[in-house]
């Protein structure tokens, strides 16, 4: 294949099409191997759980209480408010502050050659962190 004769936006589809495509064998692929362990451990009378140490295990015992007061840690900053920048153009309930990374829907707009900007908020909404 030739990626040097598509235009960008065919380069996004492209990209977004790749992206879904290792989402779903991904997925299908940990379905299938969770399946294959549990039926090796039904083979062997356990579940998975009881296997892998999540199933009738005690909790470790707690640390003596001078212990925990020596380690302390220091309190943790409060999160600032987010506020929302771009909206889902079909659930305005749904939204993005511009951090971190794009949302699906986010890059499925930018892959049919649309602008960011068409996505912007008018009037900003802060939603807790």
């Amino acid at each position: 294949m030739d990626l040097s004769s598509l235009s960008l936006a065919e380069l996004r589809r492209l990209q977004t099409k790749v992206e879904t495509e290792i989402r779903r064998r991904s997925d299908t692929a940990k379905k299938d191997l969770l399946k294959r362990m549990q039926k090796l451990a039904a083979e062997h009378g356990m579940s998975l759980n009881e296997v892998i140490g999540q199933e009738g295990e005690k909790a470790p015992a707690a640390a003596p209480a001078a212990k925990k007061a020596a380690v302390a840690k220091p309190a943790k900053k409060a999160k600032p408010a987010s506020v929302i920048k771009f909206r889902h153009p079909e659930n305005p309930a749904i939204g993005w502050t511009g951090h971190g990374r794009k949302p699906q829907w986010v890059i499925d707009w930018l892959a049919q050659g649309k602008e960011l900007d068409e996505l912007r908020a008018e009037a900003p909404t802060v939603t807790a962190a």
